[in-house]
């Protein structure tokens, strides 16, 4: 039987594709990048440093067209699939490593997961146990889109959480890429406030690159904080959940549908019939797309009606 995708019913298509999950972006690209295989494949062959912005936002589309793009979502996670296949070598320390290799594609997709799971959590109102149980059996629907291994994949929910332990405490590792994913104290200016001065923008950065850092250090299992060096104190953990309430209080006020990645958005307006259910796919703007002389790479999205 083929894999079926996700759809309107599930608890992800409510919290994957919303926009306080970009929030996380840089708690899931470092916890991703600590894997010793993930952090040598994107140190050898990523350029996400010479584009941040482009890249994180182009990728949203694909990543999560594979939970919102209904009947097409196998064919997206085949794409996303694809984009890892040349990603390959042998690290500084004589490891091989394969991006496709099952139990570094799953360490990516279980970050997106718990991503929903801690999202869900902080921001967004809380989960049961019985949601988190749904959380996880969706995930593993998710993850059979992509056609590769299910052996990393734990049985259950309580497997995953040792699993997500053991990871923690014993498999991720300080590592350059993580080191520059969480490094954005002189990053530049993200093109949603392209209107704004340079000067302006340069003080400005500091004060959010600090507050980016305390809010991902926050959400991090206490291995992951140690491992890093960070400390964290009773008054942090209460005024960080302090803050995730603030957020998901102002995003009650946020229309339904502007709460919602446009792959998403689109996704919803399908089901409601608003829009034909084969209506093209919603593709990146071409303001996210790579450099003219990387558009060839099998390692990039690229759609051909922006290209």
């Amino acid at each position: 039987m083929a894999p079926q995708p996700l759809g309107p019913d599930s608890l992800t298509w409510k919290y994957f594709g919303d926009w306080r999950t970009l929030l996380m972006a840089l708690w899931a690209g470092s916890l991703q990048n600590m894997h010793p295989e993930l952090g040598a494949g994107v140190e050898e062959h990523s350029r996400f440093f010479a584009e941040r912005w482009e890249r994180l936002f182009r990728s949203l589309y694909p990543i999560g067209g594979v939970v919102y793009d209904g009947p097409r979502a196998a064919e997206t996670a085949r794409a996303v699939r694809g984009y890892h296949e040349t990603i390959h070598g042998v690290d500084s320390r004589g490891r091989r490593y394969h991006a496709l290799n099952p139990g570094t594609f799953y360490w990516a997709h279980s970050t997106f997961f718990m991503l929903t799971v801690v999202a869900a959590e902080r921001m967004m109102g809380g989960l049961g146990e019985a949601d988190k149980r749904r959380l996880f059996d969706e995930h593993v629907q998710w993850y059979r889109l992509y056609g590769l291994s299910m052996r990393p994949v734990p049985g259950s929910w309580e497997e995953f959480q040792a699993y997500w332990d053991h990871m923690c405490t014993g498999v991720l590792e300080d590592n350059k890429a993580t080191r520059d994913v969480l490094d954005i104290a002189g990053i530049a200016k993200p093109p949603f406030v392209s209107w704004m001065p340079d000067p302006v923008w340069r003080v400005l950065r500091v004060v959010i690159a600090k507050s980016f850092v305390w809010w991902t250090v926050g959400l991090y299992h206490p291995a992951v904080r140690e491992r890093l060096g960070y400390s964290w104190s009773r008054r942090n953990e209460v005024l960080h959940r302090l803050a995730g309430r603030a957020i998901g209080l102002a995003f009650r006020f946020v229309p339904h549908d502007r709460r919602y990645h446009p792959r998403a958005r689109a996704a919803w307006r399908r089901v409601r019939g608003e829009v034909p259910a084969d209506a093209p796919l919603v593709e990146t703007p071409a303001r996210n797309l790579p450099p003219l002389s990387e558009r060839d790479s099998p390692t990039h999205y690229v759609p051909r009606e922006v290209s």
